[in-house]
């Protein structure tokens, strides 16, 4: 019988409880409020108010008080800001449902505390093997696998769980995906449901490949080709097509306002500005063409940085977002929205080797990507601190320098942001949710259930 995520014994497939209504935060104080940085020397730029200095050393004694009882390295979840957080992304929504990317969460606690609030329908996974774990556990029955998967195993346990392949839907781009389902099963499997994934990339010179801006995903990405791709579908024995994603990366993923870079920031509004209408037609061409040949179920788009432009395109019938629910570094740089930090994690000083400078414990904790100064995890609480250029985070010491610096001893903590959401679950095996009233509940991570999907 599965533990639940307070640690209670508790039957299968039982919901989260739902979210309260939501907490309100003191007036003024650091979790309603953006905090700065800039990606060069992150967390370096003081408190710009007095105000909000004040509201940082409140939110920092708040959290030291609530996890006064355990060790760090640890990590949190500010409840009352994840909650802010899932209801801003409802509102930049406009009525349209949001998937819940699950790659940004890998928490179950999370990931159906999310799918309780209004707005939030269904999952967007990252691996097969994932979603056959999160039916089995009860956390959502549809579920949407976002990559194409050539997983044998995982594949041979969808064929032949009835109830999971009414559930899941698997990612295509290519006929030689299905080849590998077809020698993974053998002749007449039963059907699964797939979704056919649609280059939504820019490309600015009429739409050949020598200028491709965002993501490289599908090869699909002319109307016509993602027309034969369905038709090929559609024809297939053991296949049904049921739904179409696309995600817009230069938009939902690259903030457009990178701290201390203002000509990156015009260059990233002028693509985004220009992105966005031609997407928009292209997928509704793609998707008219289609549903000429099969109906489908579902239109996939966006990410947490692209929500209202793609809820504009009218050919999208469901959003995605993961991200904004827990507000890491890499979403500081966007005009259009400010989430709240709602995880963070917390290191133990060790030592002292100068007056303005602290070494702490641990805290290598460096986002995938493009192995640039904005992915290692920013120094948050108390203001005043950042890493060192020489150092950066280490595998077992992160020293930390800044007039803050000069009041920490041995046995304090700092409080840290990762640049990536869900990575850090990677990283601890539980959270440690911090309700509205200072009372602290564990709960684990994929990793604290003994699971690890790559």
């Amino acid at each position: 019988m599965p533990v639940d995520h307070g640690g209670q014994v508790t039957a299968r497939g039982a919901a989260a409880p739902a979210p309260p209504p939501a907490a309100t935060a003191p007036p003024k104080t650091a979790q309603t409020e953006k905090p700065e940085a800039t990606p060069a020397k992150a967390g370096t730029a003081k408190a710009r108010t007095p105000e909000a200095g004040k509201a940082k050393a409140f939110l920092r004694a708040r959290y030291d008080q609530a996890t006064a009882a355990l060790d760090p390295p640890l990590a949190i979840v500010d409840e009352a800001a994840f909650d802010r957080n899932a209801a801003d992304l409802t509102r930049r929504a406009a009525s349209r449902p949001i998937r819940v990317a699950t790659k940004s969460l890998r928490c179950r606690f999370l990931i159906e505390r999310a799918l309780a609030h209004p707005g939030y329908q269904g999952v967007m996974c990252y691996s097969l093997p994932e979603a056959l774990w999160l039916h089995a556990m009860g956390t959502c029955d549809d579920l949407l696998v976002a990559y194409p998967t050539v997983h044998r195993q995982a594949l041979r346990a969808l064929a032949a769980d009835d109830q999971a392949r009414r559930h899941i839907t698997i990612m295509v781009d290519s006929t030689a995906q299905l080849d590998v389902v077809d020698r993974a099963l053998g002749a007449d499997h039963p059907e699964i449901r797939v979704c056919l994934e649609l280059d939504v990339s820019w490309r600015p010179l009429a739409r050949k490949p020598l200028v491709h801006i965002g993501t490289w995903r599908s090869p699909v990405h002319e109307p016509r080709q993602a027309a034969e791709l369905a038709a090929v579908i559609s024809r297939r024995p053991g296949f049904r097509l049921v739904g179409v994603m696309g995600y817009e990366g230069q938009i939902a993923g690259l903030g457009d306002a990178p701290p201390g870079h203002p000509v990156r920031a015009q260059l990233i509004r002028f693509i985004q500005a220009r992105s966005v209408p031609e997407l928009n037609a292209r997928r509704a061409e793609a998707i008219r063409l289609i549903e000429a040949i099969t109906s489908l179920e579902f239109v996939n788009g966006g990410g947490t940085g692209s929500l209202e432009s793609t809820a504009a395109d009218t050919s999208v019938t469901e959003l995605t977002a993961g991200s904004g629910l827990v507000g890491p570094t890499l979403f500081d740089a966007y005009t259009r929205f400010t989430p709240d930090p709602a995880l963070l994690f917390a290191l133990p000083v060790v030592r002292r080797p100068g007056p303005a400078i602290a070494t702490l414990f641990a805290g290598g904790y460096v986002a995938s990507g493009t192995g640039t100064a904005d992915r290692l995890p920013r120094p948050y609480l108390p203001a005043g601190l950042s890493l060192t250029g020489v150092e950066g985070a280490g595998e077992v010491q992160t020293p930390v320098r800044g007039a803050a610096a000069a009041d920490l001893q041995p046995g304090d903590r700092v409080w840290l942001r990762h640049a990536k959401a869900g990575e850090l679950a990677e990283r601890f095996a539980e959270y440690h949710v911090v309700h509205d009233d200072g009372q602290v509940t564990t709960v684990p991570t994929y990793r604290g259930e003994g699971q690890c999907f790559g």
